[in-house]
């Protein structure tokens, strides 16, 4: 039993590890994603003010702000590749969690219709030995009572054969009358 108990426990706590990790891998996952978005902005801030940036003659822009401005736009374009990739881990996570959830939650159910099917088993095994109990109960009352009838009959017995053992009839004496 103690070694049910401890495989029991040791099973409960590997889930609960499990969990913690794919939970702290998907927080990682999100930080970095969050991070990425973060550089995107500031990527998008850069751009913004390439755009603005005319250092030509006449404030016109010049073929090295259009090529800065397109650079710019390019890391935004190479940022953006990696934030959909590391969403598509993240989505990956999301999923697997889902997945555990609803494995866990099928788990739960059938071990809980087990519990119900082993509590209705006990339930009609306790009726059973109610009722076996009750008739045993009746069976040893009836038993006692007939020990008792039995016991009085072999006492009234032997009291009226010691009574008429003692009682002498006489035999051959003569009558007064």
């Amino acid at each position: 039993m103690k070694t049910f108990f401890l495989l029991f426990l040791l099973a409960i706590s590997h889930q609960v590890i499990a969990k913690q990790i794919d939970t702290s891998a998907y927080q990682t996952q999100r930080i970095k994603v969050n991070a990425l978005l973060n550089q995107r902005s500031a990527k998008f801030g850069q751009y913004d003010q390439s755009l603005d940036a005319k250092t030509g003659i006449f404030g016109l822009q010049t073929k090295s702000d259009v090529k800065n401005s397109n650079e710019i736009l390019r890391q935004i374009v190479l940022n953006d590749n990696n934030i959909f990739k590391e969403l598509k881990i993240l989505m990956e996570y999301k999923d697997q969690e889902v997945i555990a959830a609803k494995n866990t939650a099928s788990e739960v159910k059938g071990r809980m219709l087990n519990y119900m099917q082993s509590i209705k088993k006990l339930q009609e095994e306790n009726e059973r030995i109610k009722s076996n109990n009750k008739t045993t109960s009746l069976a040893g009352s009836a038993i006692y009572i007939i020990l008792i009838l039995i016991a009085a009959l072999i006492g009234t017995y032997f009291y009226f054969h010691n009574r008429l053992q003692n009682v002498k009839i006489p035999t051959n004496e003569k009558r007064p009358f």
